[in-house]
């Protein structure tokens, strides 16, 4: 049990089911990931580490692909990911990039070693909230930046509802306020995300002294094929977290 007072479905095990979707996780997102990531978070996500700079850590890097970007732009850095299959697959792909396998709730660096570290959807997918954003803390230099990709409090807790051909009507919400597994299954993936409050997140994230620097819920970026209900609700939201530098 976490300290959200929820523990994880037996059926997913102590790893949320990544371990036994890997190949299907590999097959959906392909070398370049899938739409919403290209079309919504990768310019933002970009632009705010490159804005950063320094050495980075992507915790819960996956197959690599946003440490191969972040590599493109000439920053360093490692990527983490307690998915051994995923890690495996990053160092195929990229045989020169730092891969490793290992879990947000105990990193294996010392203290103040990197100026970056980011989540990018991977932060949802961490049981013990409080552990992965202390420890995101104490491996940051002072000054550094915690960057959170993450599923918008509003999406994780409502579906849309849709009218009898098919289209989007609205987006209903319930049971907002308590934080609980998601069961999430797509294209051969079964996985275990957590819906969190905004203030929950917010709660931790300043318990830790960061200090919010930016909050943004991105659209369709404008080079990208428009799908216009992902302009509707917000999927995701972007945060941009400081380590004081005292």
């Amino acid at each position: 049990m976490d300290d959200s007072g929820s523990t994880l479905p037996a059926l997913h095990g102590s790893d949320g089911g990544w371990t036994r979707s890997a190949q299907a996780w590999l097959a959906r997102q392909g070398k370049e990931g899938d739409w919403s990531r290209v079309a919504v978070l990768d310019p933002v996500m970009t632009e705010l580490a490159r804005a950063v700079g320094g050495r980075f850590l992507d915790v819960g890097c996956g197959e690599g692909r946003f440490v191969r970007r972040l590599g493109a732009l000439g920053l360093t850095g490692i990527g983490l990911d307690p998915v051994e299959t995923l890690v495996a697959t990053a160092r195929e792909r990229d045989p020169l990039g730092d891969y490793r396998v290992g879990r947000g709730e105990a990193l294996p660096f010392g203290d103040g070693e990197f100026d970056l570290v980011v989540f990018y959807l991977s932060l949802c997918d961490i049981p013990d909230l409080p552990a992965a954003i202390r420890e995101a803390t104490r491996v940051l230099r002072p000054g550094g930046t915690v960057l959170v990709a993450n599923p918008s409090s509003i999406n994780s807790a409502g579906q849309w509802q849709r009218s009898l051909l098919g289209r989007a009507r609205h987006y209903a919400i319930d049971d907002y306020m308590r934080e609980r597994p998601v069961r999430l299954q797509w294209a051969g993936i079964d996985i275990v995300n957590f819906h969190r409050p905004f203030s929950r997140y917010f709660e931790v994230l300043l318990g830790h002294g960061l200090v919010l620097r930016r909050f943004l819920e991105p659209l369709v970026h404008a080079s990208a094929t428009p799908k216009p209900k992902f302009d509707r609700v917000p999927n995701f939201v972007v945060m941009e977290w400081q380590k004081p530098s005292a």
